[in-house]
């Protein structure tokens, strides 16, 4: 379980495809803190480390993951939001993140509004996922409030604070981002589809 507070930037150095899969080594300064077999976010997607050296870690991504999220547009070179697990005596500083990705959205408009910034994202609503405002999102593995919420779209704010400590100061429109939706939403929403089937 994660928290969507993202704990330190990390750089891609290098991508190996083998078969339907995607290794990514992974340059970061929590790195050399990793173990093998440790759960890492990686922009919100839960992975396991399989390798870890010289300040650097890999991370396997199977085609499922890849056909979920924006892992196969990774490229050497791009920064990625990562955190490590949530600690059993830690605090729930952002909201209850399983790393598990619901679906991606484009970024639609970037503004700077006197001091934040504000960021639109659209994403495909036939899955049945949804928003409200000023609920929880986690976009890229950042835990976010939402700003505006429509039937397809919604809006968050970055604090400085953010934007200068993830990956969200090199989004720009047109780029793809990972959902990961409220997990207390989503049961809800499934407990009333149920309850209109009887």
């Amino acid at each position: 379980m994660f928290t969507g507070i993202i704990e330190a930037l990390g750089t891609i150095v290098r991508v190996e495809p083998q078969a339907g899969n995607l290794h990514f080594t992974i340059s970061s300064p929590i790195s050399n803190e990793l173990k093998i077999d440790q759960s890492v976010a990686h922009q919100g997607v839960c992975l396991t480390v399989v390798a870890c050296e010289n300040g650097s870690h890999t991370v396997t991504a199977i085609q499922e993951t890849l056909n979920k999220t924006n892992l196969k547009d990774w490229q050497v070179g791009d920064r990625v939001n990562l955190e490590r697990c949530m600690q059993a005596n830690g605090r729930f500083d952002g909201h209850i993140v399983q790393g598990h990705v619901d679906q991606v959205a484009q970024c639609m408009e970037r503004a700077e509004t006197d001091g934040s910034w504000r960021y639109t994202f659209r994403y495909n609503e036939s899955s049945g996922n949804l928003t409200v405002e000023k609920g929880s999102i986690c976009v890229n593995g950042v835990s976010l409030t939402v700003v505006d919420s429509k039937l397809n779209e919604f809006s968050v704010a970055i604090i400085p604070y953010t934007f200068q400590h993830t990956q969200f100061n090199q989004l720009k429109v047109g780029d793809w981002v990972n959902l990961e939706f409220d997990i207390v939403g989503k049961y809800v929403q499934k407990m009333l589809q149920h309850r209109s089937y009887d």
